[in-house]
């Protein structure tokens, strides 16, 4: 089935038993179909705006029971003329369609819950007396919300403070979330045990002069906490929702649709309606490296630049000979961009791989500890072979 135009079809149901002799001659009957046709396209470049579903009634064959049973039959991709250009939940899909997209949609709907239409989500949410932020509140407008995310935000807007107001006013963290409830305990572990190892080697480090050298101490930490932020968050799986929110044209505009259609990693799972290719997720590795990089230079200059204005300060007071020299500002940062573009990125996209291969295990599933246990375990190794690595590269570039 494919129309040239945007088309919805209301839902039909059988329920006449007149054309029991067009089931037994192997086919059905569709009753109570309407056809409208849409002359304004989606600007998603989809043949259907909002997908519907269809329902139909099938009959058995003589010689076996009759029943009656409603089924459910996706034809979204039958309506985009089978390119897969869109998903049941807005996110956007760059393989192709065809006949798997049916087992596609229902693998979907059994992992994410049915799409709840605009009127079911507002009953929701006033029910709950919760108001829906302006993007969520939008794609429920356009293409609805998935049952499982849609309770998932409930939940989490109604958390503690801050984290509840976070979720309400921040897309970053929110759709993180949505996509991965274990986000912030991710967050959380790596930037524990990323200080807790720091501030063990700098104790060991700076011995008795540890208080009298604080302030390094405090500045180093400060930087590092950002650093272990961005390392997991630009990693993080989100959900995607809603039309594309890049709608600048010409060669950025290209460049920012194309970075938005990658994958958060290169290994994050394939979904039904968010599929990935291998050039994409090439691409990806090289595109968080430029971030991870540019992370990297930047709290380089400052972390470092805080450090050696305190040496600097401290020396113009007291000045000893066993002061070491003050550490070049541009060279340090530059190591930090190039160290995490190369060892960082490729260690914690494995990490990624292998947390992704853990969550989905029929043991994390029935024991989630086991999945939180596997996290700590593998980030602490990291943050040990990450260090000692650095060290290394800073004394063969002559930083340290």
């Amino acid at each position: 089935m494919a129309f040239s135009s945007s088309s919805t079809c209301s839902r039909a149901f059988y329920h006449e038993s007149s054309s029991l002799n067009a089931a037994r001659s192997g086919s059905f009957e569709i009753k109570g179909m309407r056809i409208q046709s849409n002359t304004n396209p989606s600007p998603l470049g989809l043949s259907s705006s909002i997908p519907k579903s269809l329902f139909v009634s099938p009959f058995m064959a003589p010689g076996r029971s009759l029943f009656h049973q409603m089924r459910e039959w996706s034809f979204f991709s039958a309506l985009d003329h089978g390119n897969g250009a869109g998903g049941d939940d807005g996110r956007r899909t760059s393989g192709g369609g065809g006949g798997e997209e049916g087992d596609a949609d229902d693998s979907e709907e059994k992992e994410f819950g049915p799409i709840m239409k605009f009127d079911e989500v507002i009953r929701e949410t006033e029910a709950r007396g919760v108001s829906l932020p302006p993007d969520m509140l939008e794609a429920a407008k356009l293409t609805g919300i998935r049952r499982v995310l849609l309770f998932r935000y409930f939940e989490l807007e109604a958390a503690w403070w801050p984290l509840g107001a976070s979720i309400r006013s921040c897309s970053l963290l929110r759709y993180r979330m949505l996509a991965d409830p274990s986000f912030l305990f991710k967050v959380a572990t790596e930037v524990i045990i990323d200080s807790c190892c720091a501030t063990f080697a700098e104790v060991q480090k700076r011995g008795k002069d540890f208080w009298a050298e604080f302030e390094l101490y405090a500045a180093d930490l400060l930087v590092g906490i950002v650093v272990d932020i961005a390392l997991v968050g630009l990693l993080a799986p989100y959900v995607r929702i809603g039309r594309p929110s890049v709608a600048a044209v010409g060669f950025w505009g290209n460049l920012m649709r194309a970075s938005e259609a990658l994958p958060s990693s290169v290994f994050e799972a394939e979904r039904p309606g968010c599929k990935f290719t291998i050039q994409q997720r090439i691409g990806t590795y090289f595109y968080k490296g430029v971030l991870y990089g540019s992370v990297g230079f930047v709290c380089g200059i400052i972390g470092q630049g805080i450090a050696n204005l305190i040496m600097t300060a401290k020396r113009s007071v007291k000045k000893s000979d066993e002061d070491i020299p003050v550490p070049p500002l541009v060279k340090s940062a530059v190591l930090w961009g190039v160290f995490l573009a190369i060892s960082s990125n490729t260690r914690y996209q494995i990490i990624n791989g292998l947390e992704r291969v853990v969550e989905a295990s029929p043991v994390a599933k029935r024991v989630p500890p086991v999945a939180m246990a596997f996290t700590v375990g593998v980030r602490f190794a990291n943050n040990i072979y990450g260090g000692m690595q650095f060290v290394d590269w800073a004394r063969w570039s002559g930083v340290q």
